[in-house]
């Protein structure tokens, strides 16, 4: 009985022992745990703090591609993101412009129409419109995307642009600095595109070219984003601020519809950047002609070396003629019978 009780007391003064350790094993390891988490959350604050900012296109309000339309320099390279604007046609005005007065009101395009395009026209207009919708405005709500295409179809209408889907789309592309829309030169194209984004694109082209109207951006064929102020944009007309951008028609006759008269021509080009020119071979200083090797007159050559060039019989040397190899040796690769 005796034995009994001190067995169970000392049973009992164990299992608080490591009771007692358990609990501390636990402390610590929460310990530890905060201590980690502590450390994690240090370590990506310093990785935050010493981490490159981004540059080039990265940097830029691209989506992806986003053009931003101002006059560039002819005579020097663009910058990034940088493109050029088409000038107004070096046409007369008609009569009625003269009195024109500011018009300052926003009136929807009128549909656009193939009627008697060819197959490959159809196709190769639908490739390049959506490329410009996807490069400029991927991710751009619906409007977004609507705005853009209709712009690029306005300038297909206007005589002061290509007569063609593609050939506004990719106008200047054969220039350094004269790309229409940048991403026609900046490289935008060798990635590979979203295919959903792509799709979505194709989607708004389709429409826009069975004479969908997106009546908010009027006649508009200049547009810009929000984080940039080209030098033209108070010389024209603004129409719109959809999504990102700011679009803009020209002031006077040149923005009226009136001014929309050019039939759309087919014979759509190749549809990608136009090749640039081949640049002119590096023309060498021609080298002098060489100077001919001397010949004597055959009058002042002595006979004895008149006939020095001309072959001659080689003279016998006195060796037999058939075999030099004696008559015991002749035998001598057979084998032996």
């Amino acid at each position: 009985m005796v034995w009994g009780m001190i067995r169970n007391w000392f049973r009992m003064r164990r299992l608080g022992k490591l009771g007692i350790a358990g609990i501390v094993m636990l402390v610590c390891a929460g310990v530890s745990a905060s201590a980690a988490i502590r450390a994690i959350v240090d370590q990506r604050a310093k990785a935050a703090a010493v981490a490159a900012k981004p540059v080039g296109y990265e940097s830029e309000d691209h989506f992806p591609g986003a053009a931003w339309f101002y006059v560039a320099d002819e005579t020097a390279a663009p910058g990034a993101g940088a493109t050029g604007t088409t000038k107004l046609p070096d046409m007369p005005l008609p009569p009625e412009a003269a009195s024109l007065a500011t018009d300052a009101s926003i009136r929807p395009a009128l549909p656009f129409s193939m009627a008697g395009a060819s197959t490959t026209d159809r196709a190769r207009a639908l490739q390049c419109l959506t490329a410009a919708i996807y490069y400029e405005a991927a991710t751009e709500p619906d409007a977004g995307q609507q705005a853009v295409a209709q712009v690029i179809l306005n300038r297909v209408r206007h005589p002061a642009f290509p007569a063609t889907v593609c050939g506004v789309v990719y106008q200047g592309s054969e220039r350094n600095t004269g790309c229409q829309f940048s991403y026609a030169c900046d490289g935008s194209m060798a990635r590979v595109p979203s295919r959903a984004y792509w799709i979505r694109a194709m989607k708004v082209a389709v429409a826009a070219l069975n004479g969908q109207v997106f009546a908010p951006v009027g006649l508009a064929t200049h547009y810009h984003t929000y984080a940039v102020t080209p030098s033209w944009n108070k010389t024209l007309v603004m129409t719109a601020a959809i999504g990102a951008h700011f679009f803009h028609r020209w002031q006077g006759w040149w923005g009226t519809p009136a001014a929309f008269s050019q039939h759309y021509a087919g014979n759509e080009p190749f549809p990608g950047p136009h090749a640039r020119p081949a640049q002119p071979a590096l023309v060498l200083a021609s080298a002098a002609p060489a100077t001919p090797a001397p010949r004597t007159a055959a009058a002042m050559i002595q006979p004895a070396y008149a006939q020095s060039s001309m072959l001659k019989p080689v003279a016998s040397d006195g060796l037999p003629g058939d075999s030099q190899i004696l008559d015991r040796w002749k035998d001598s690769g057979k084998p032996l019978r």
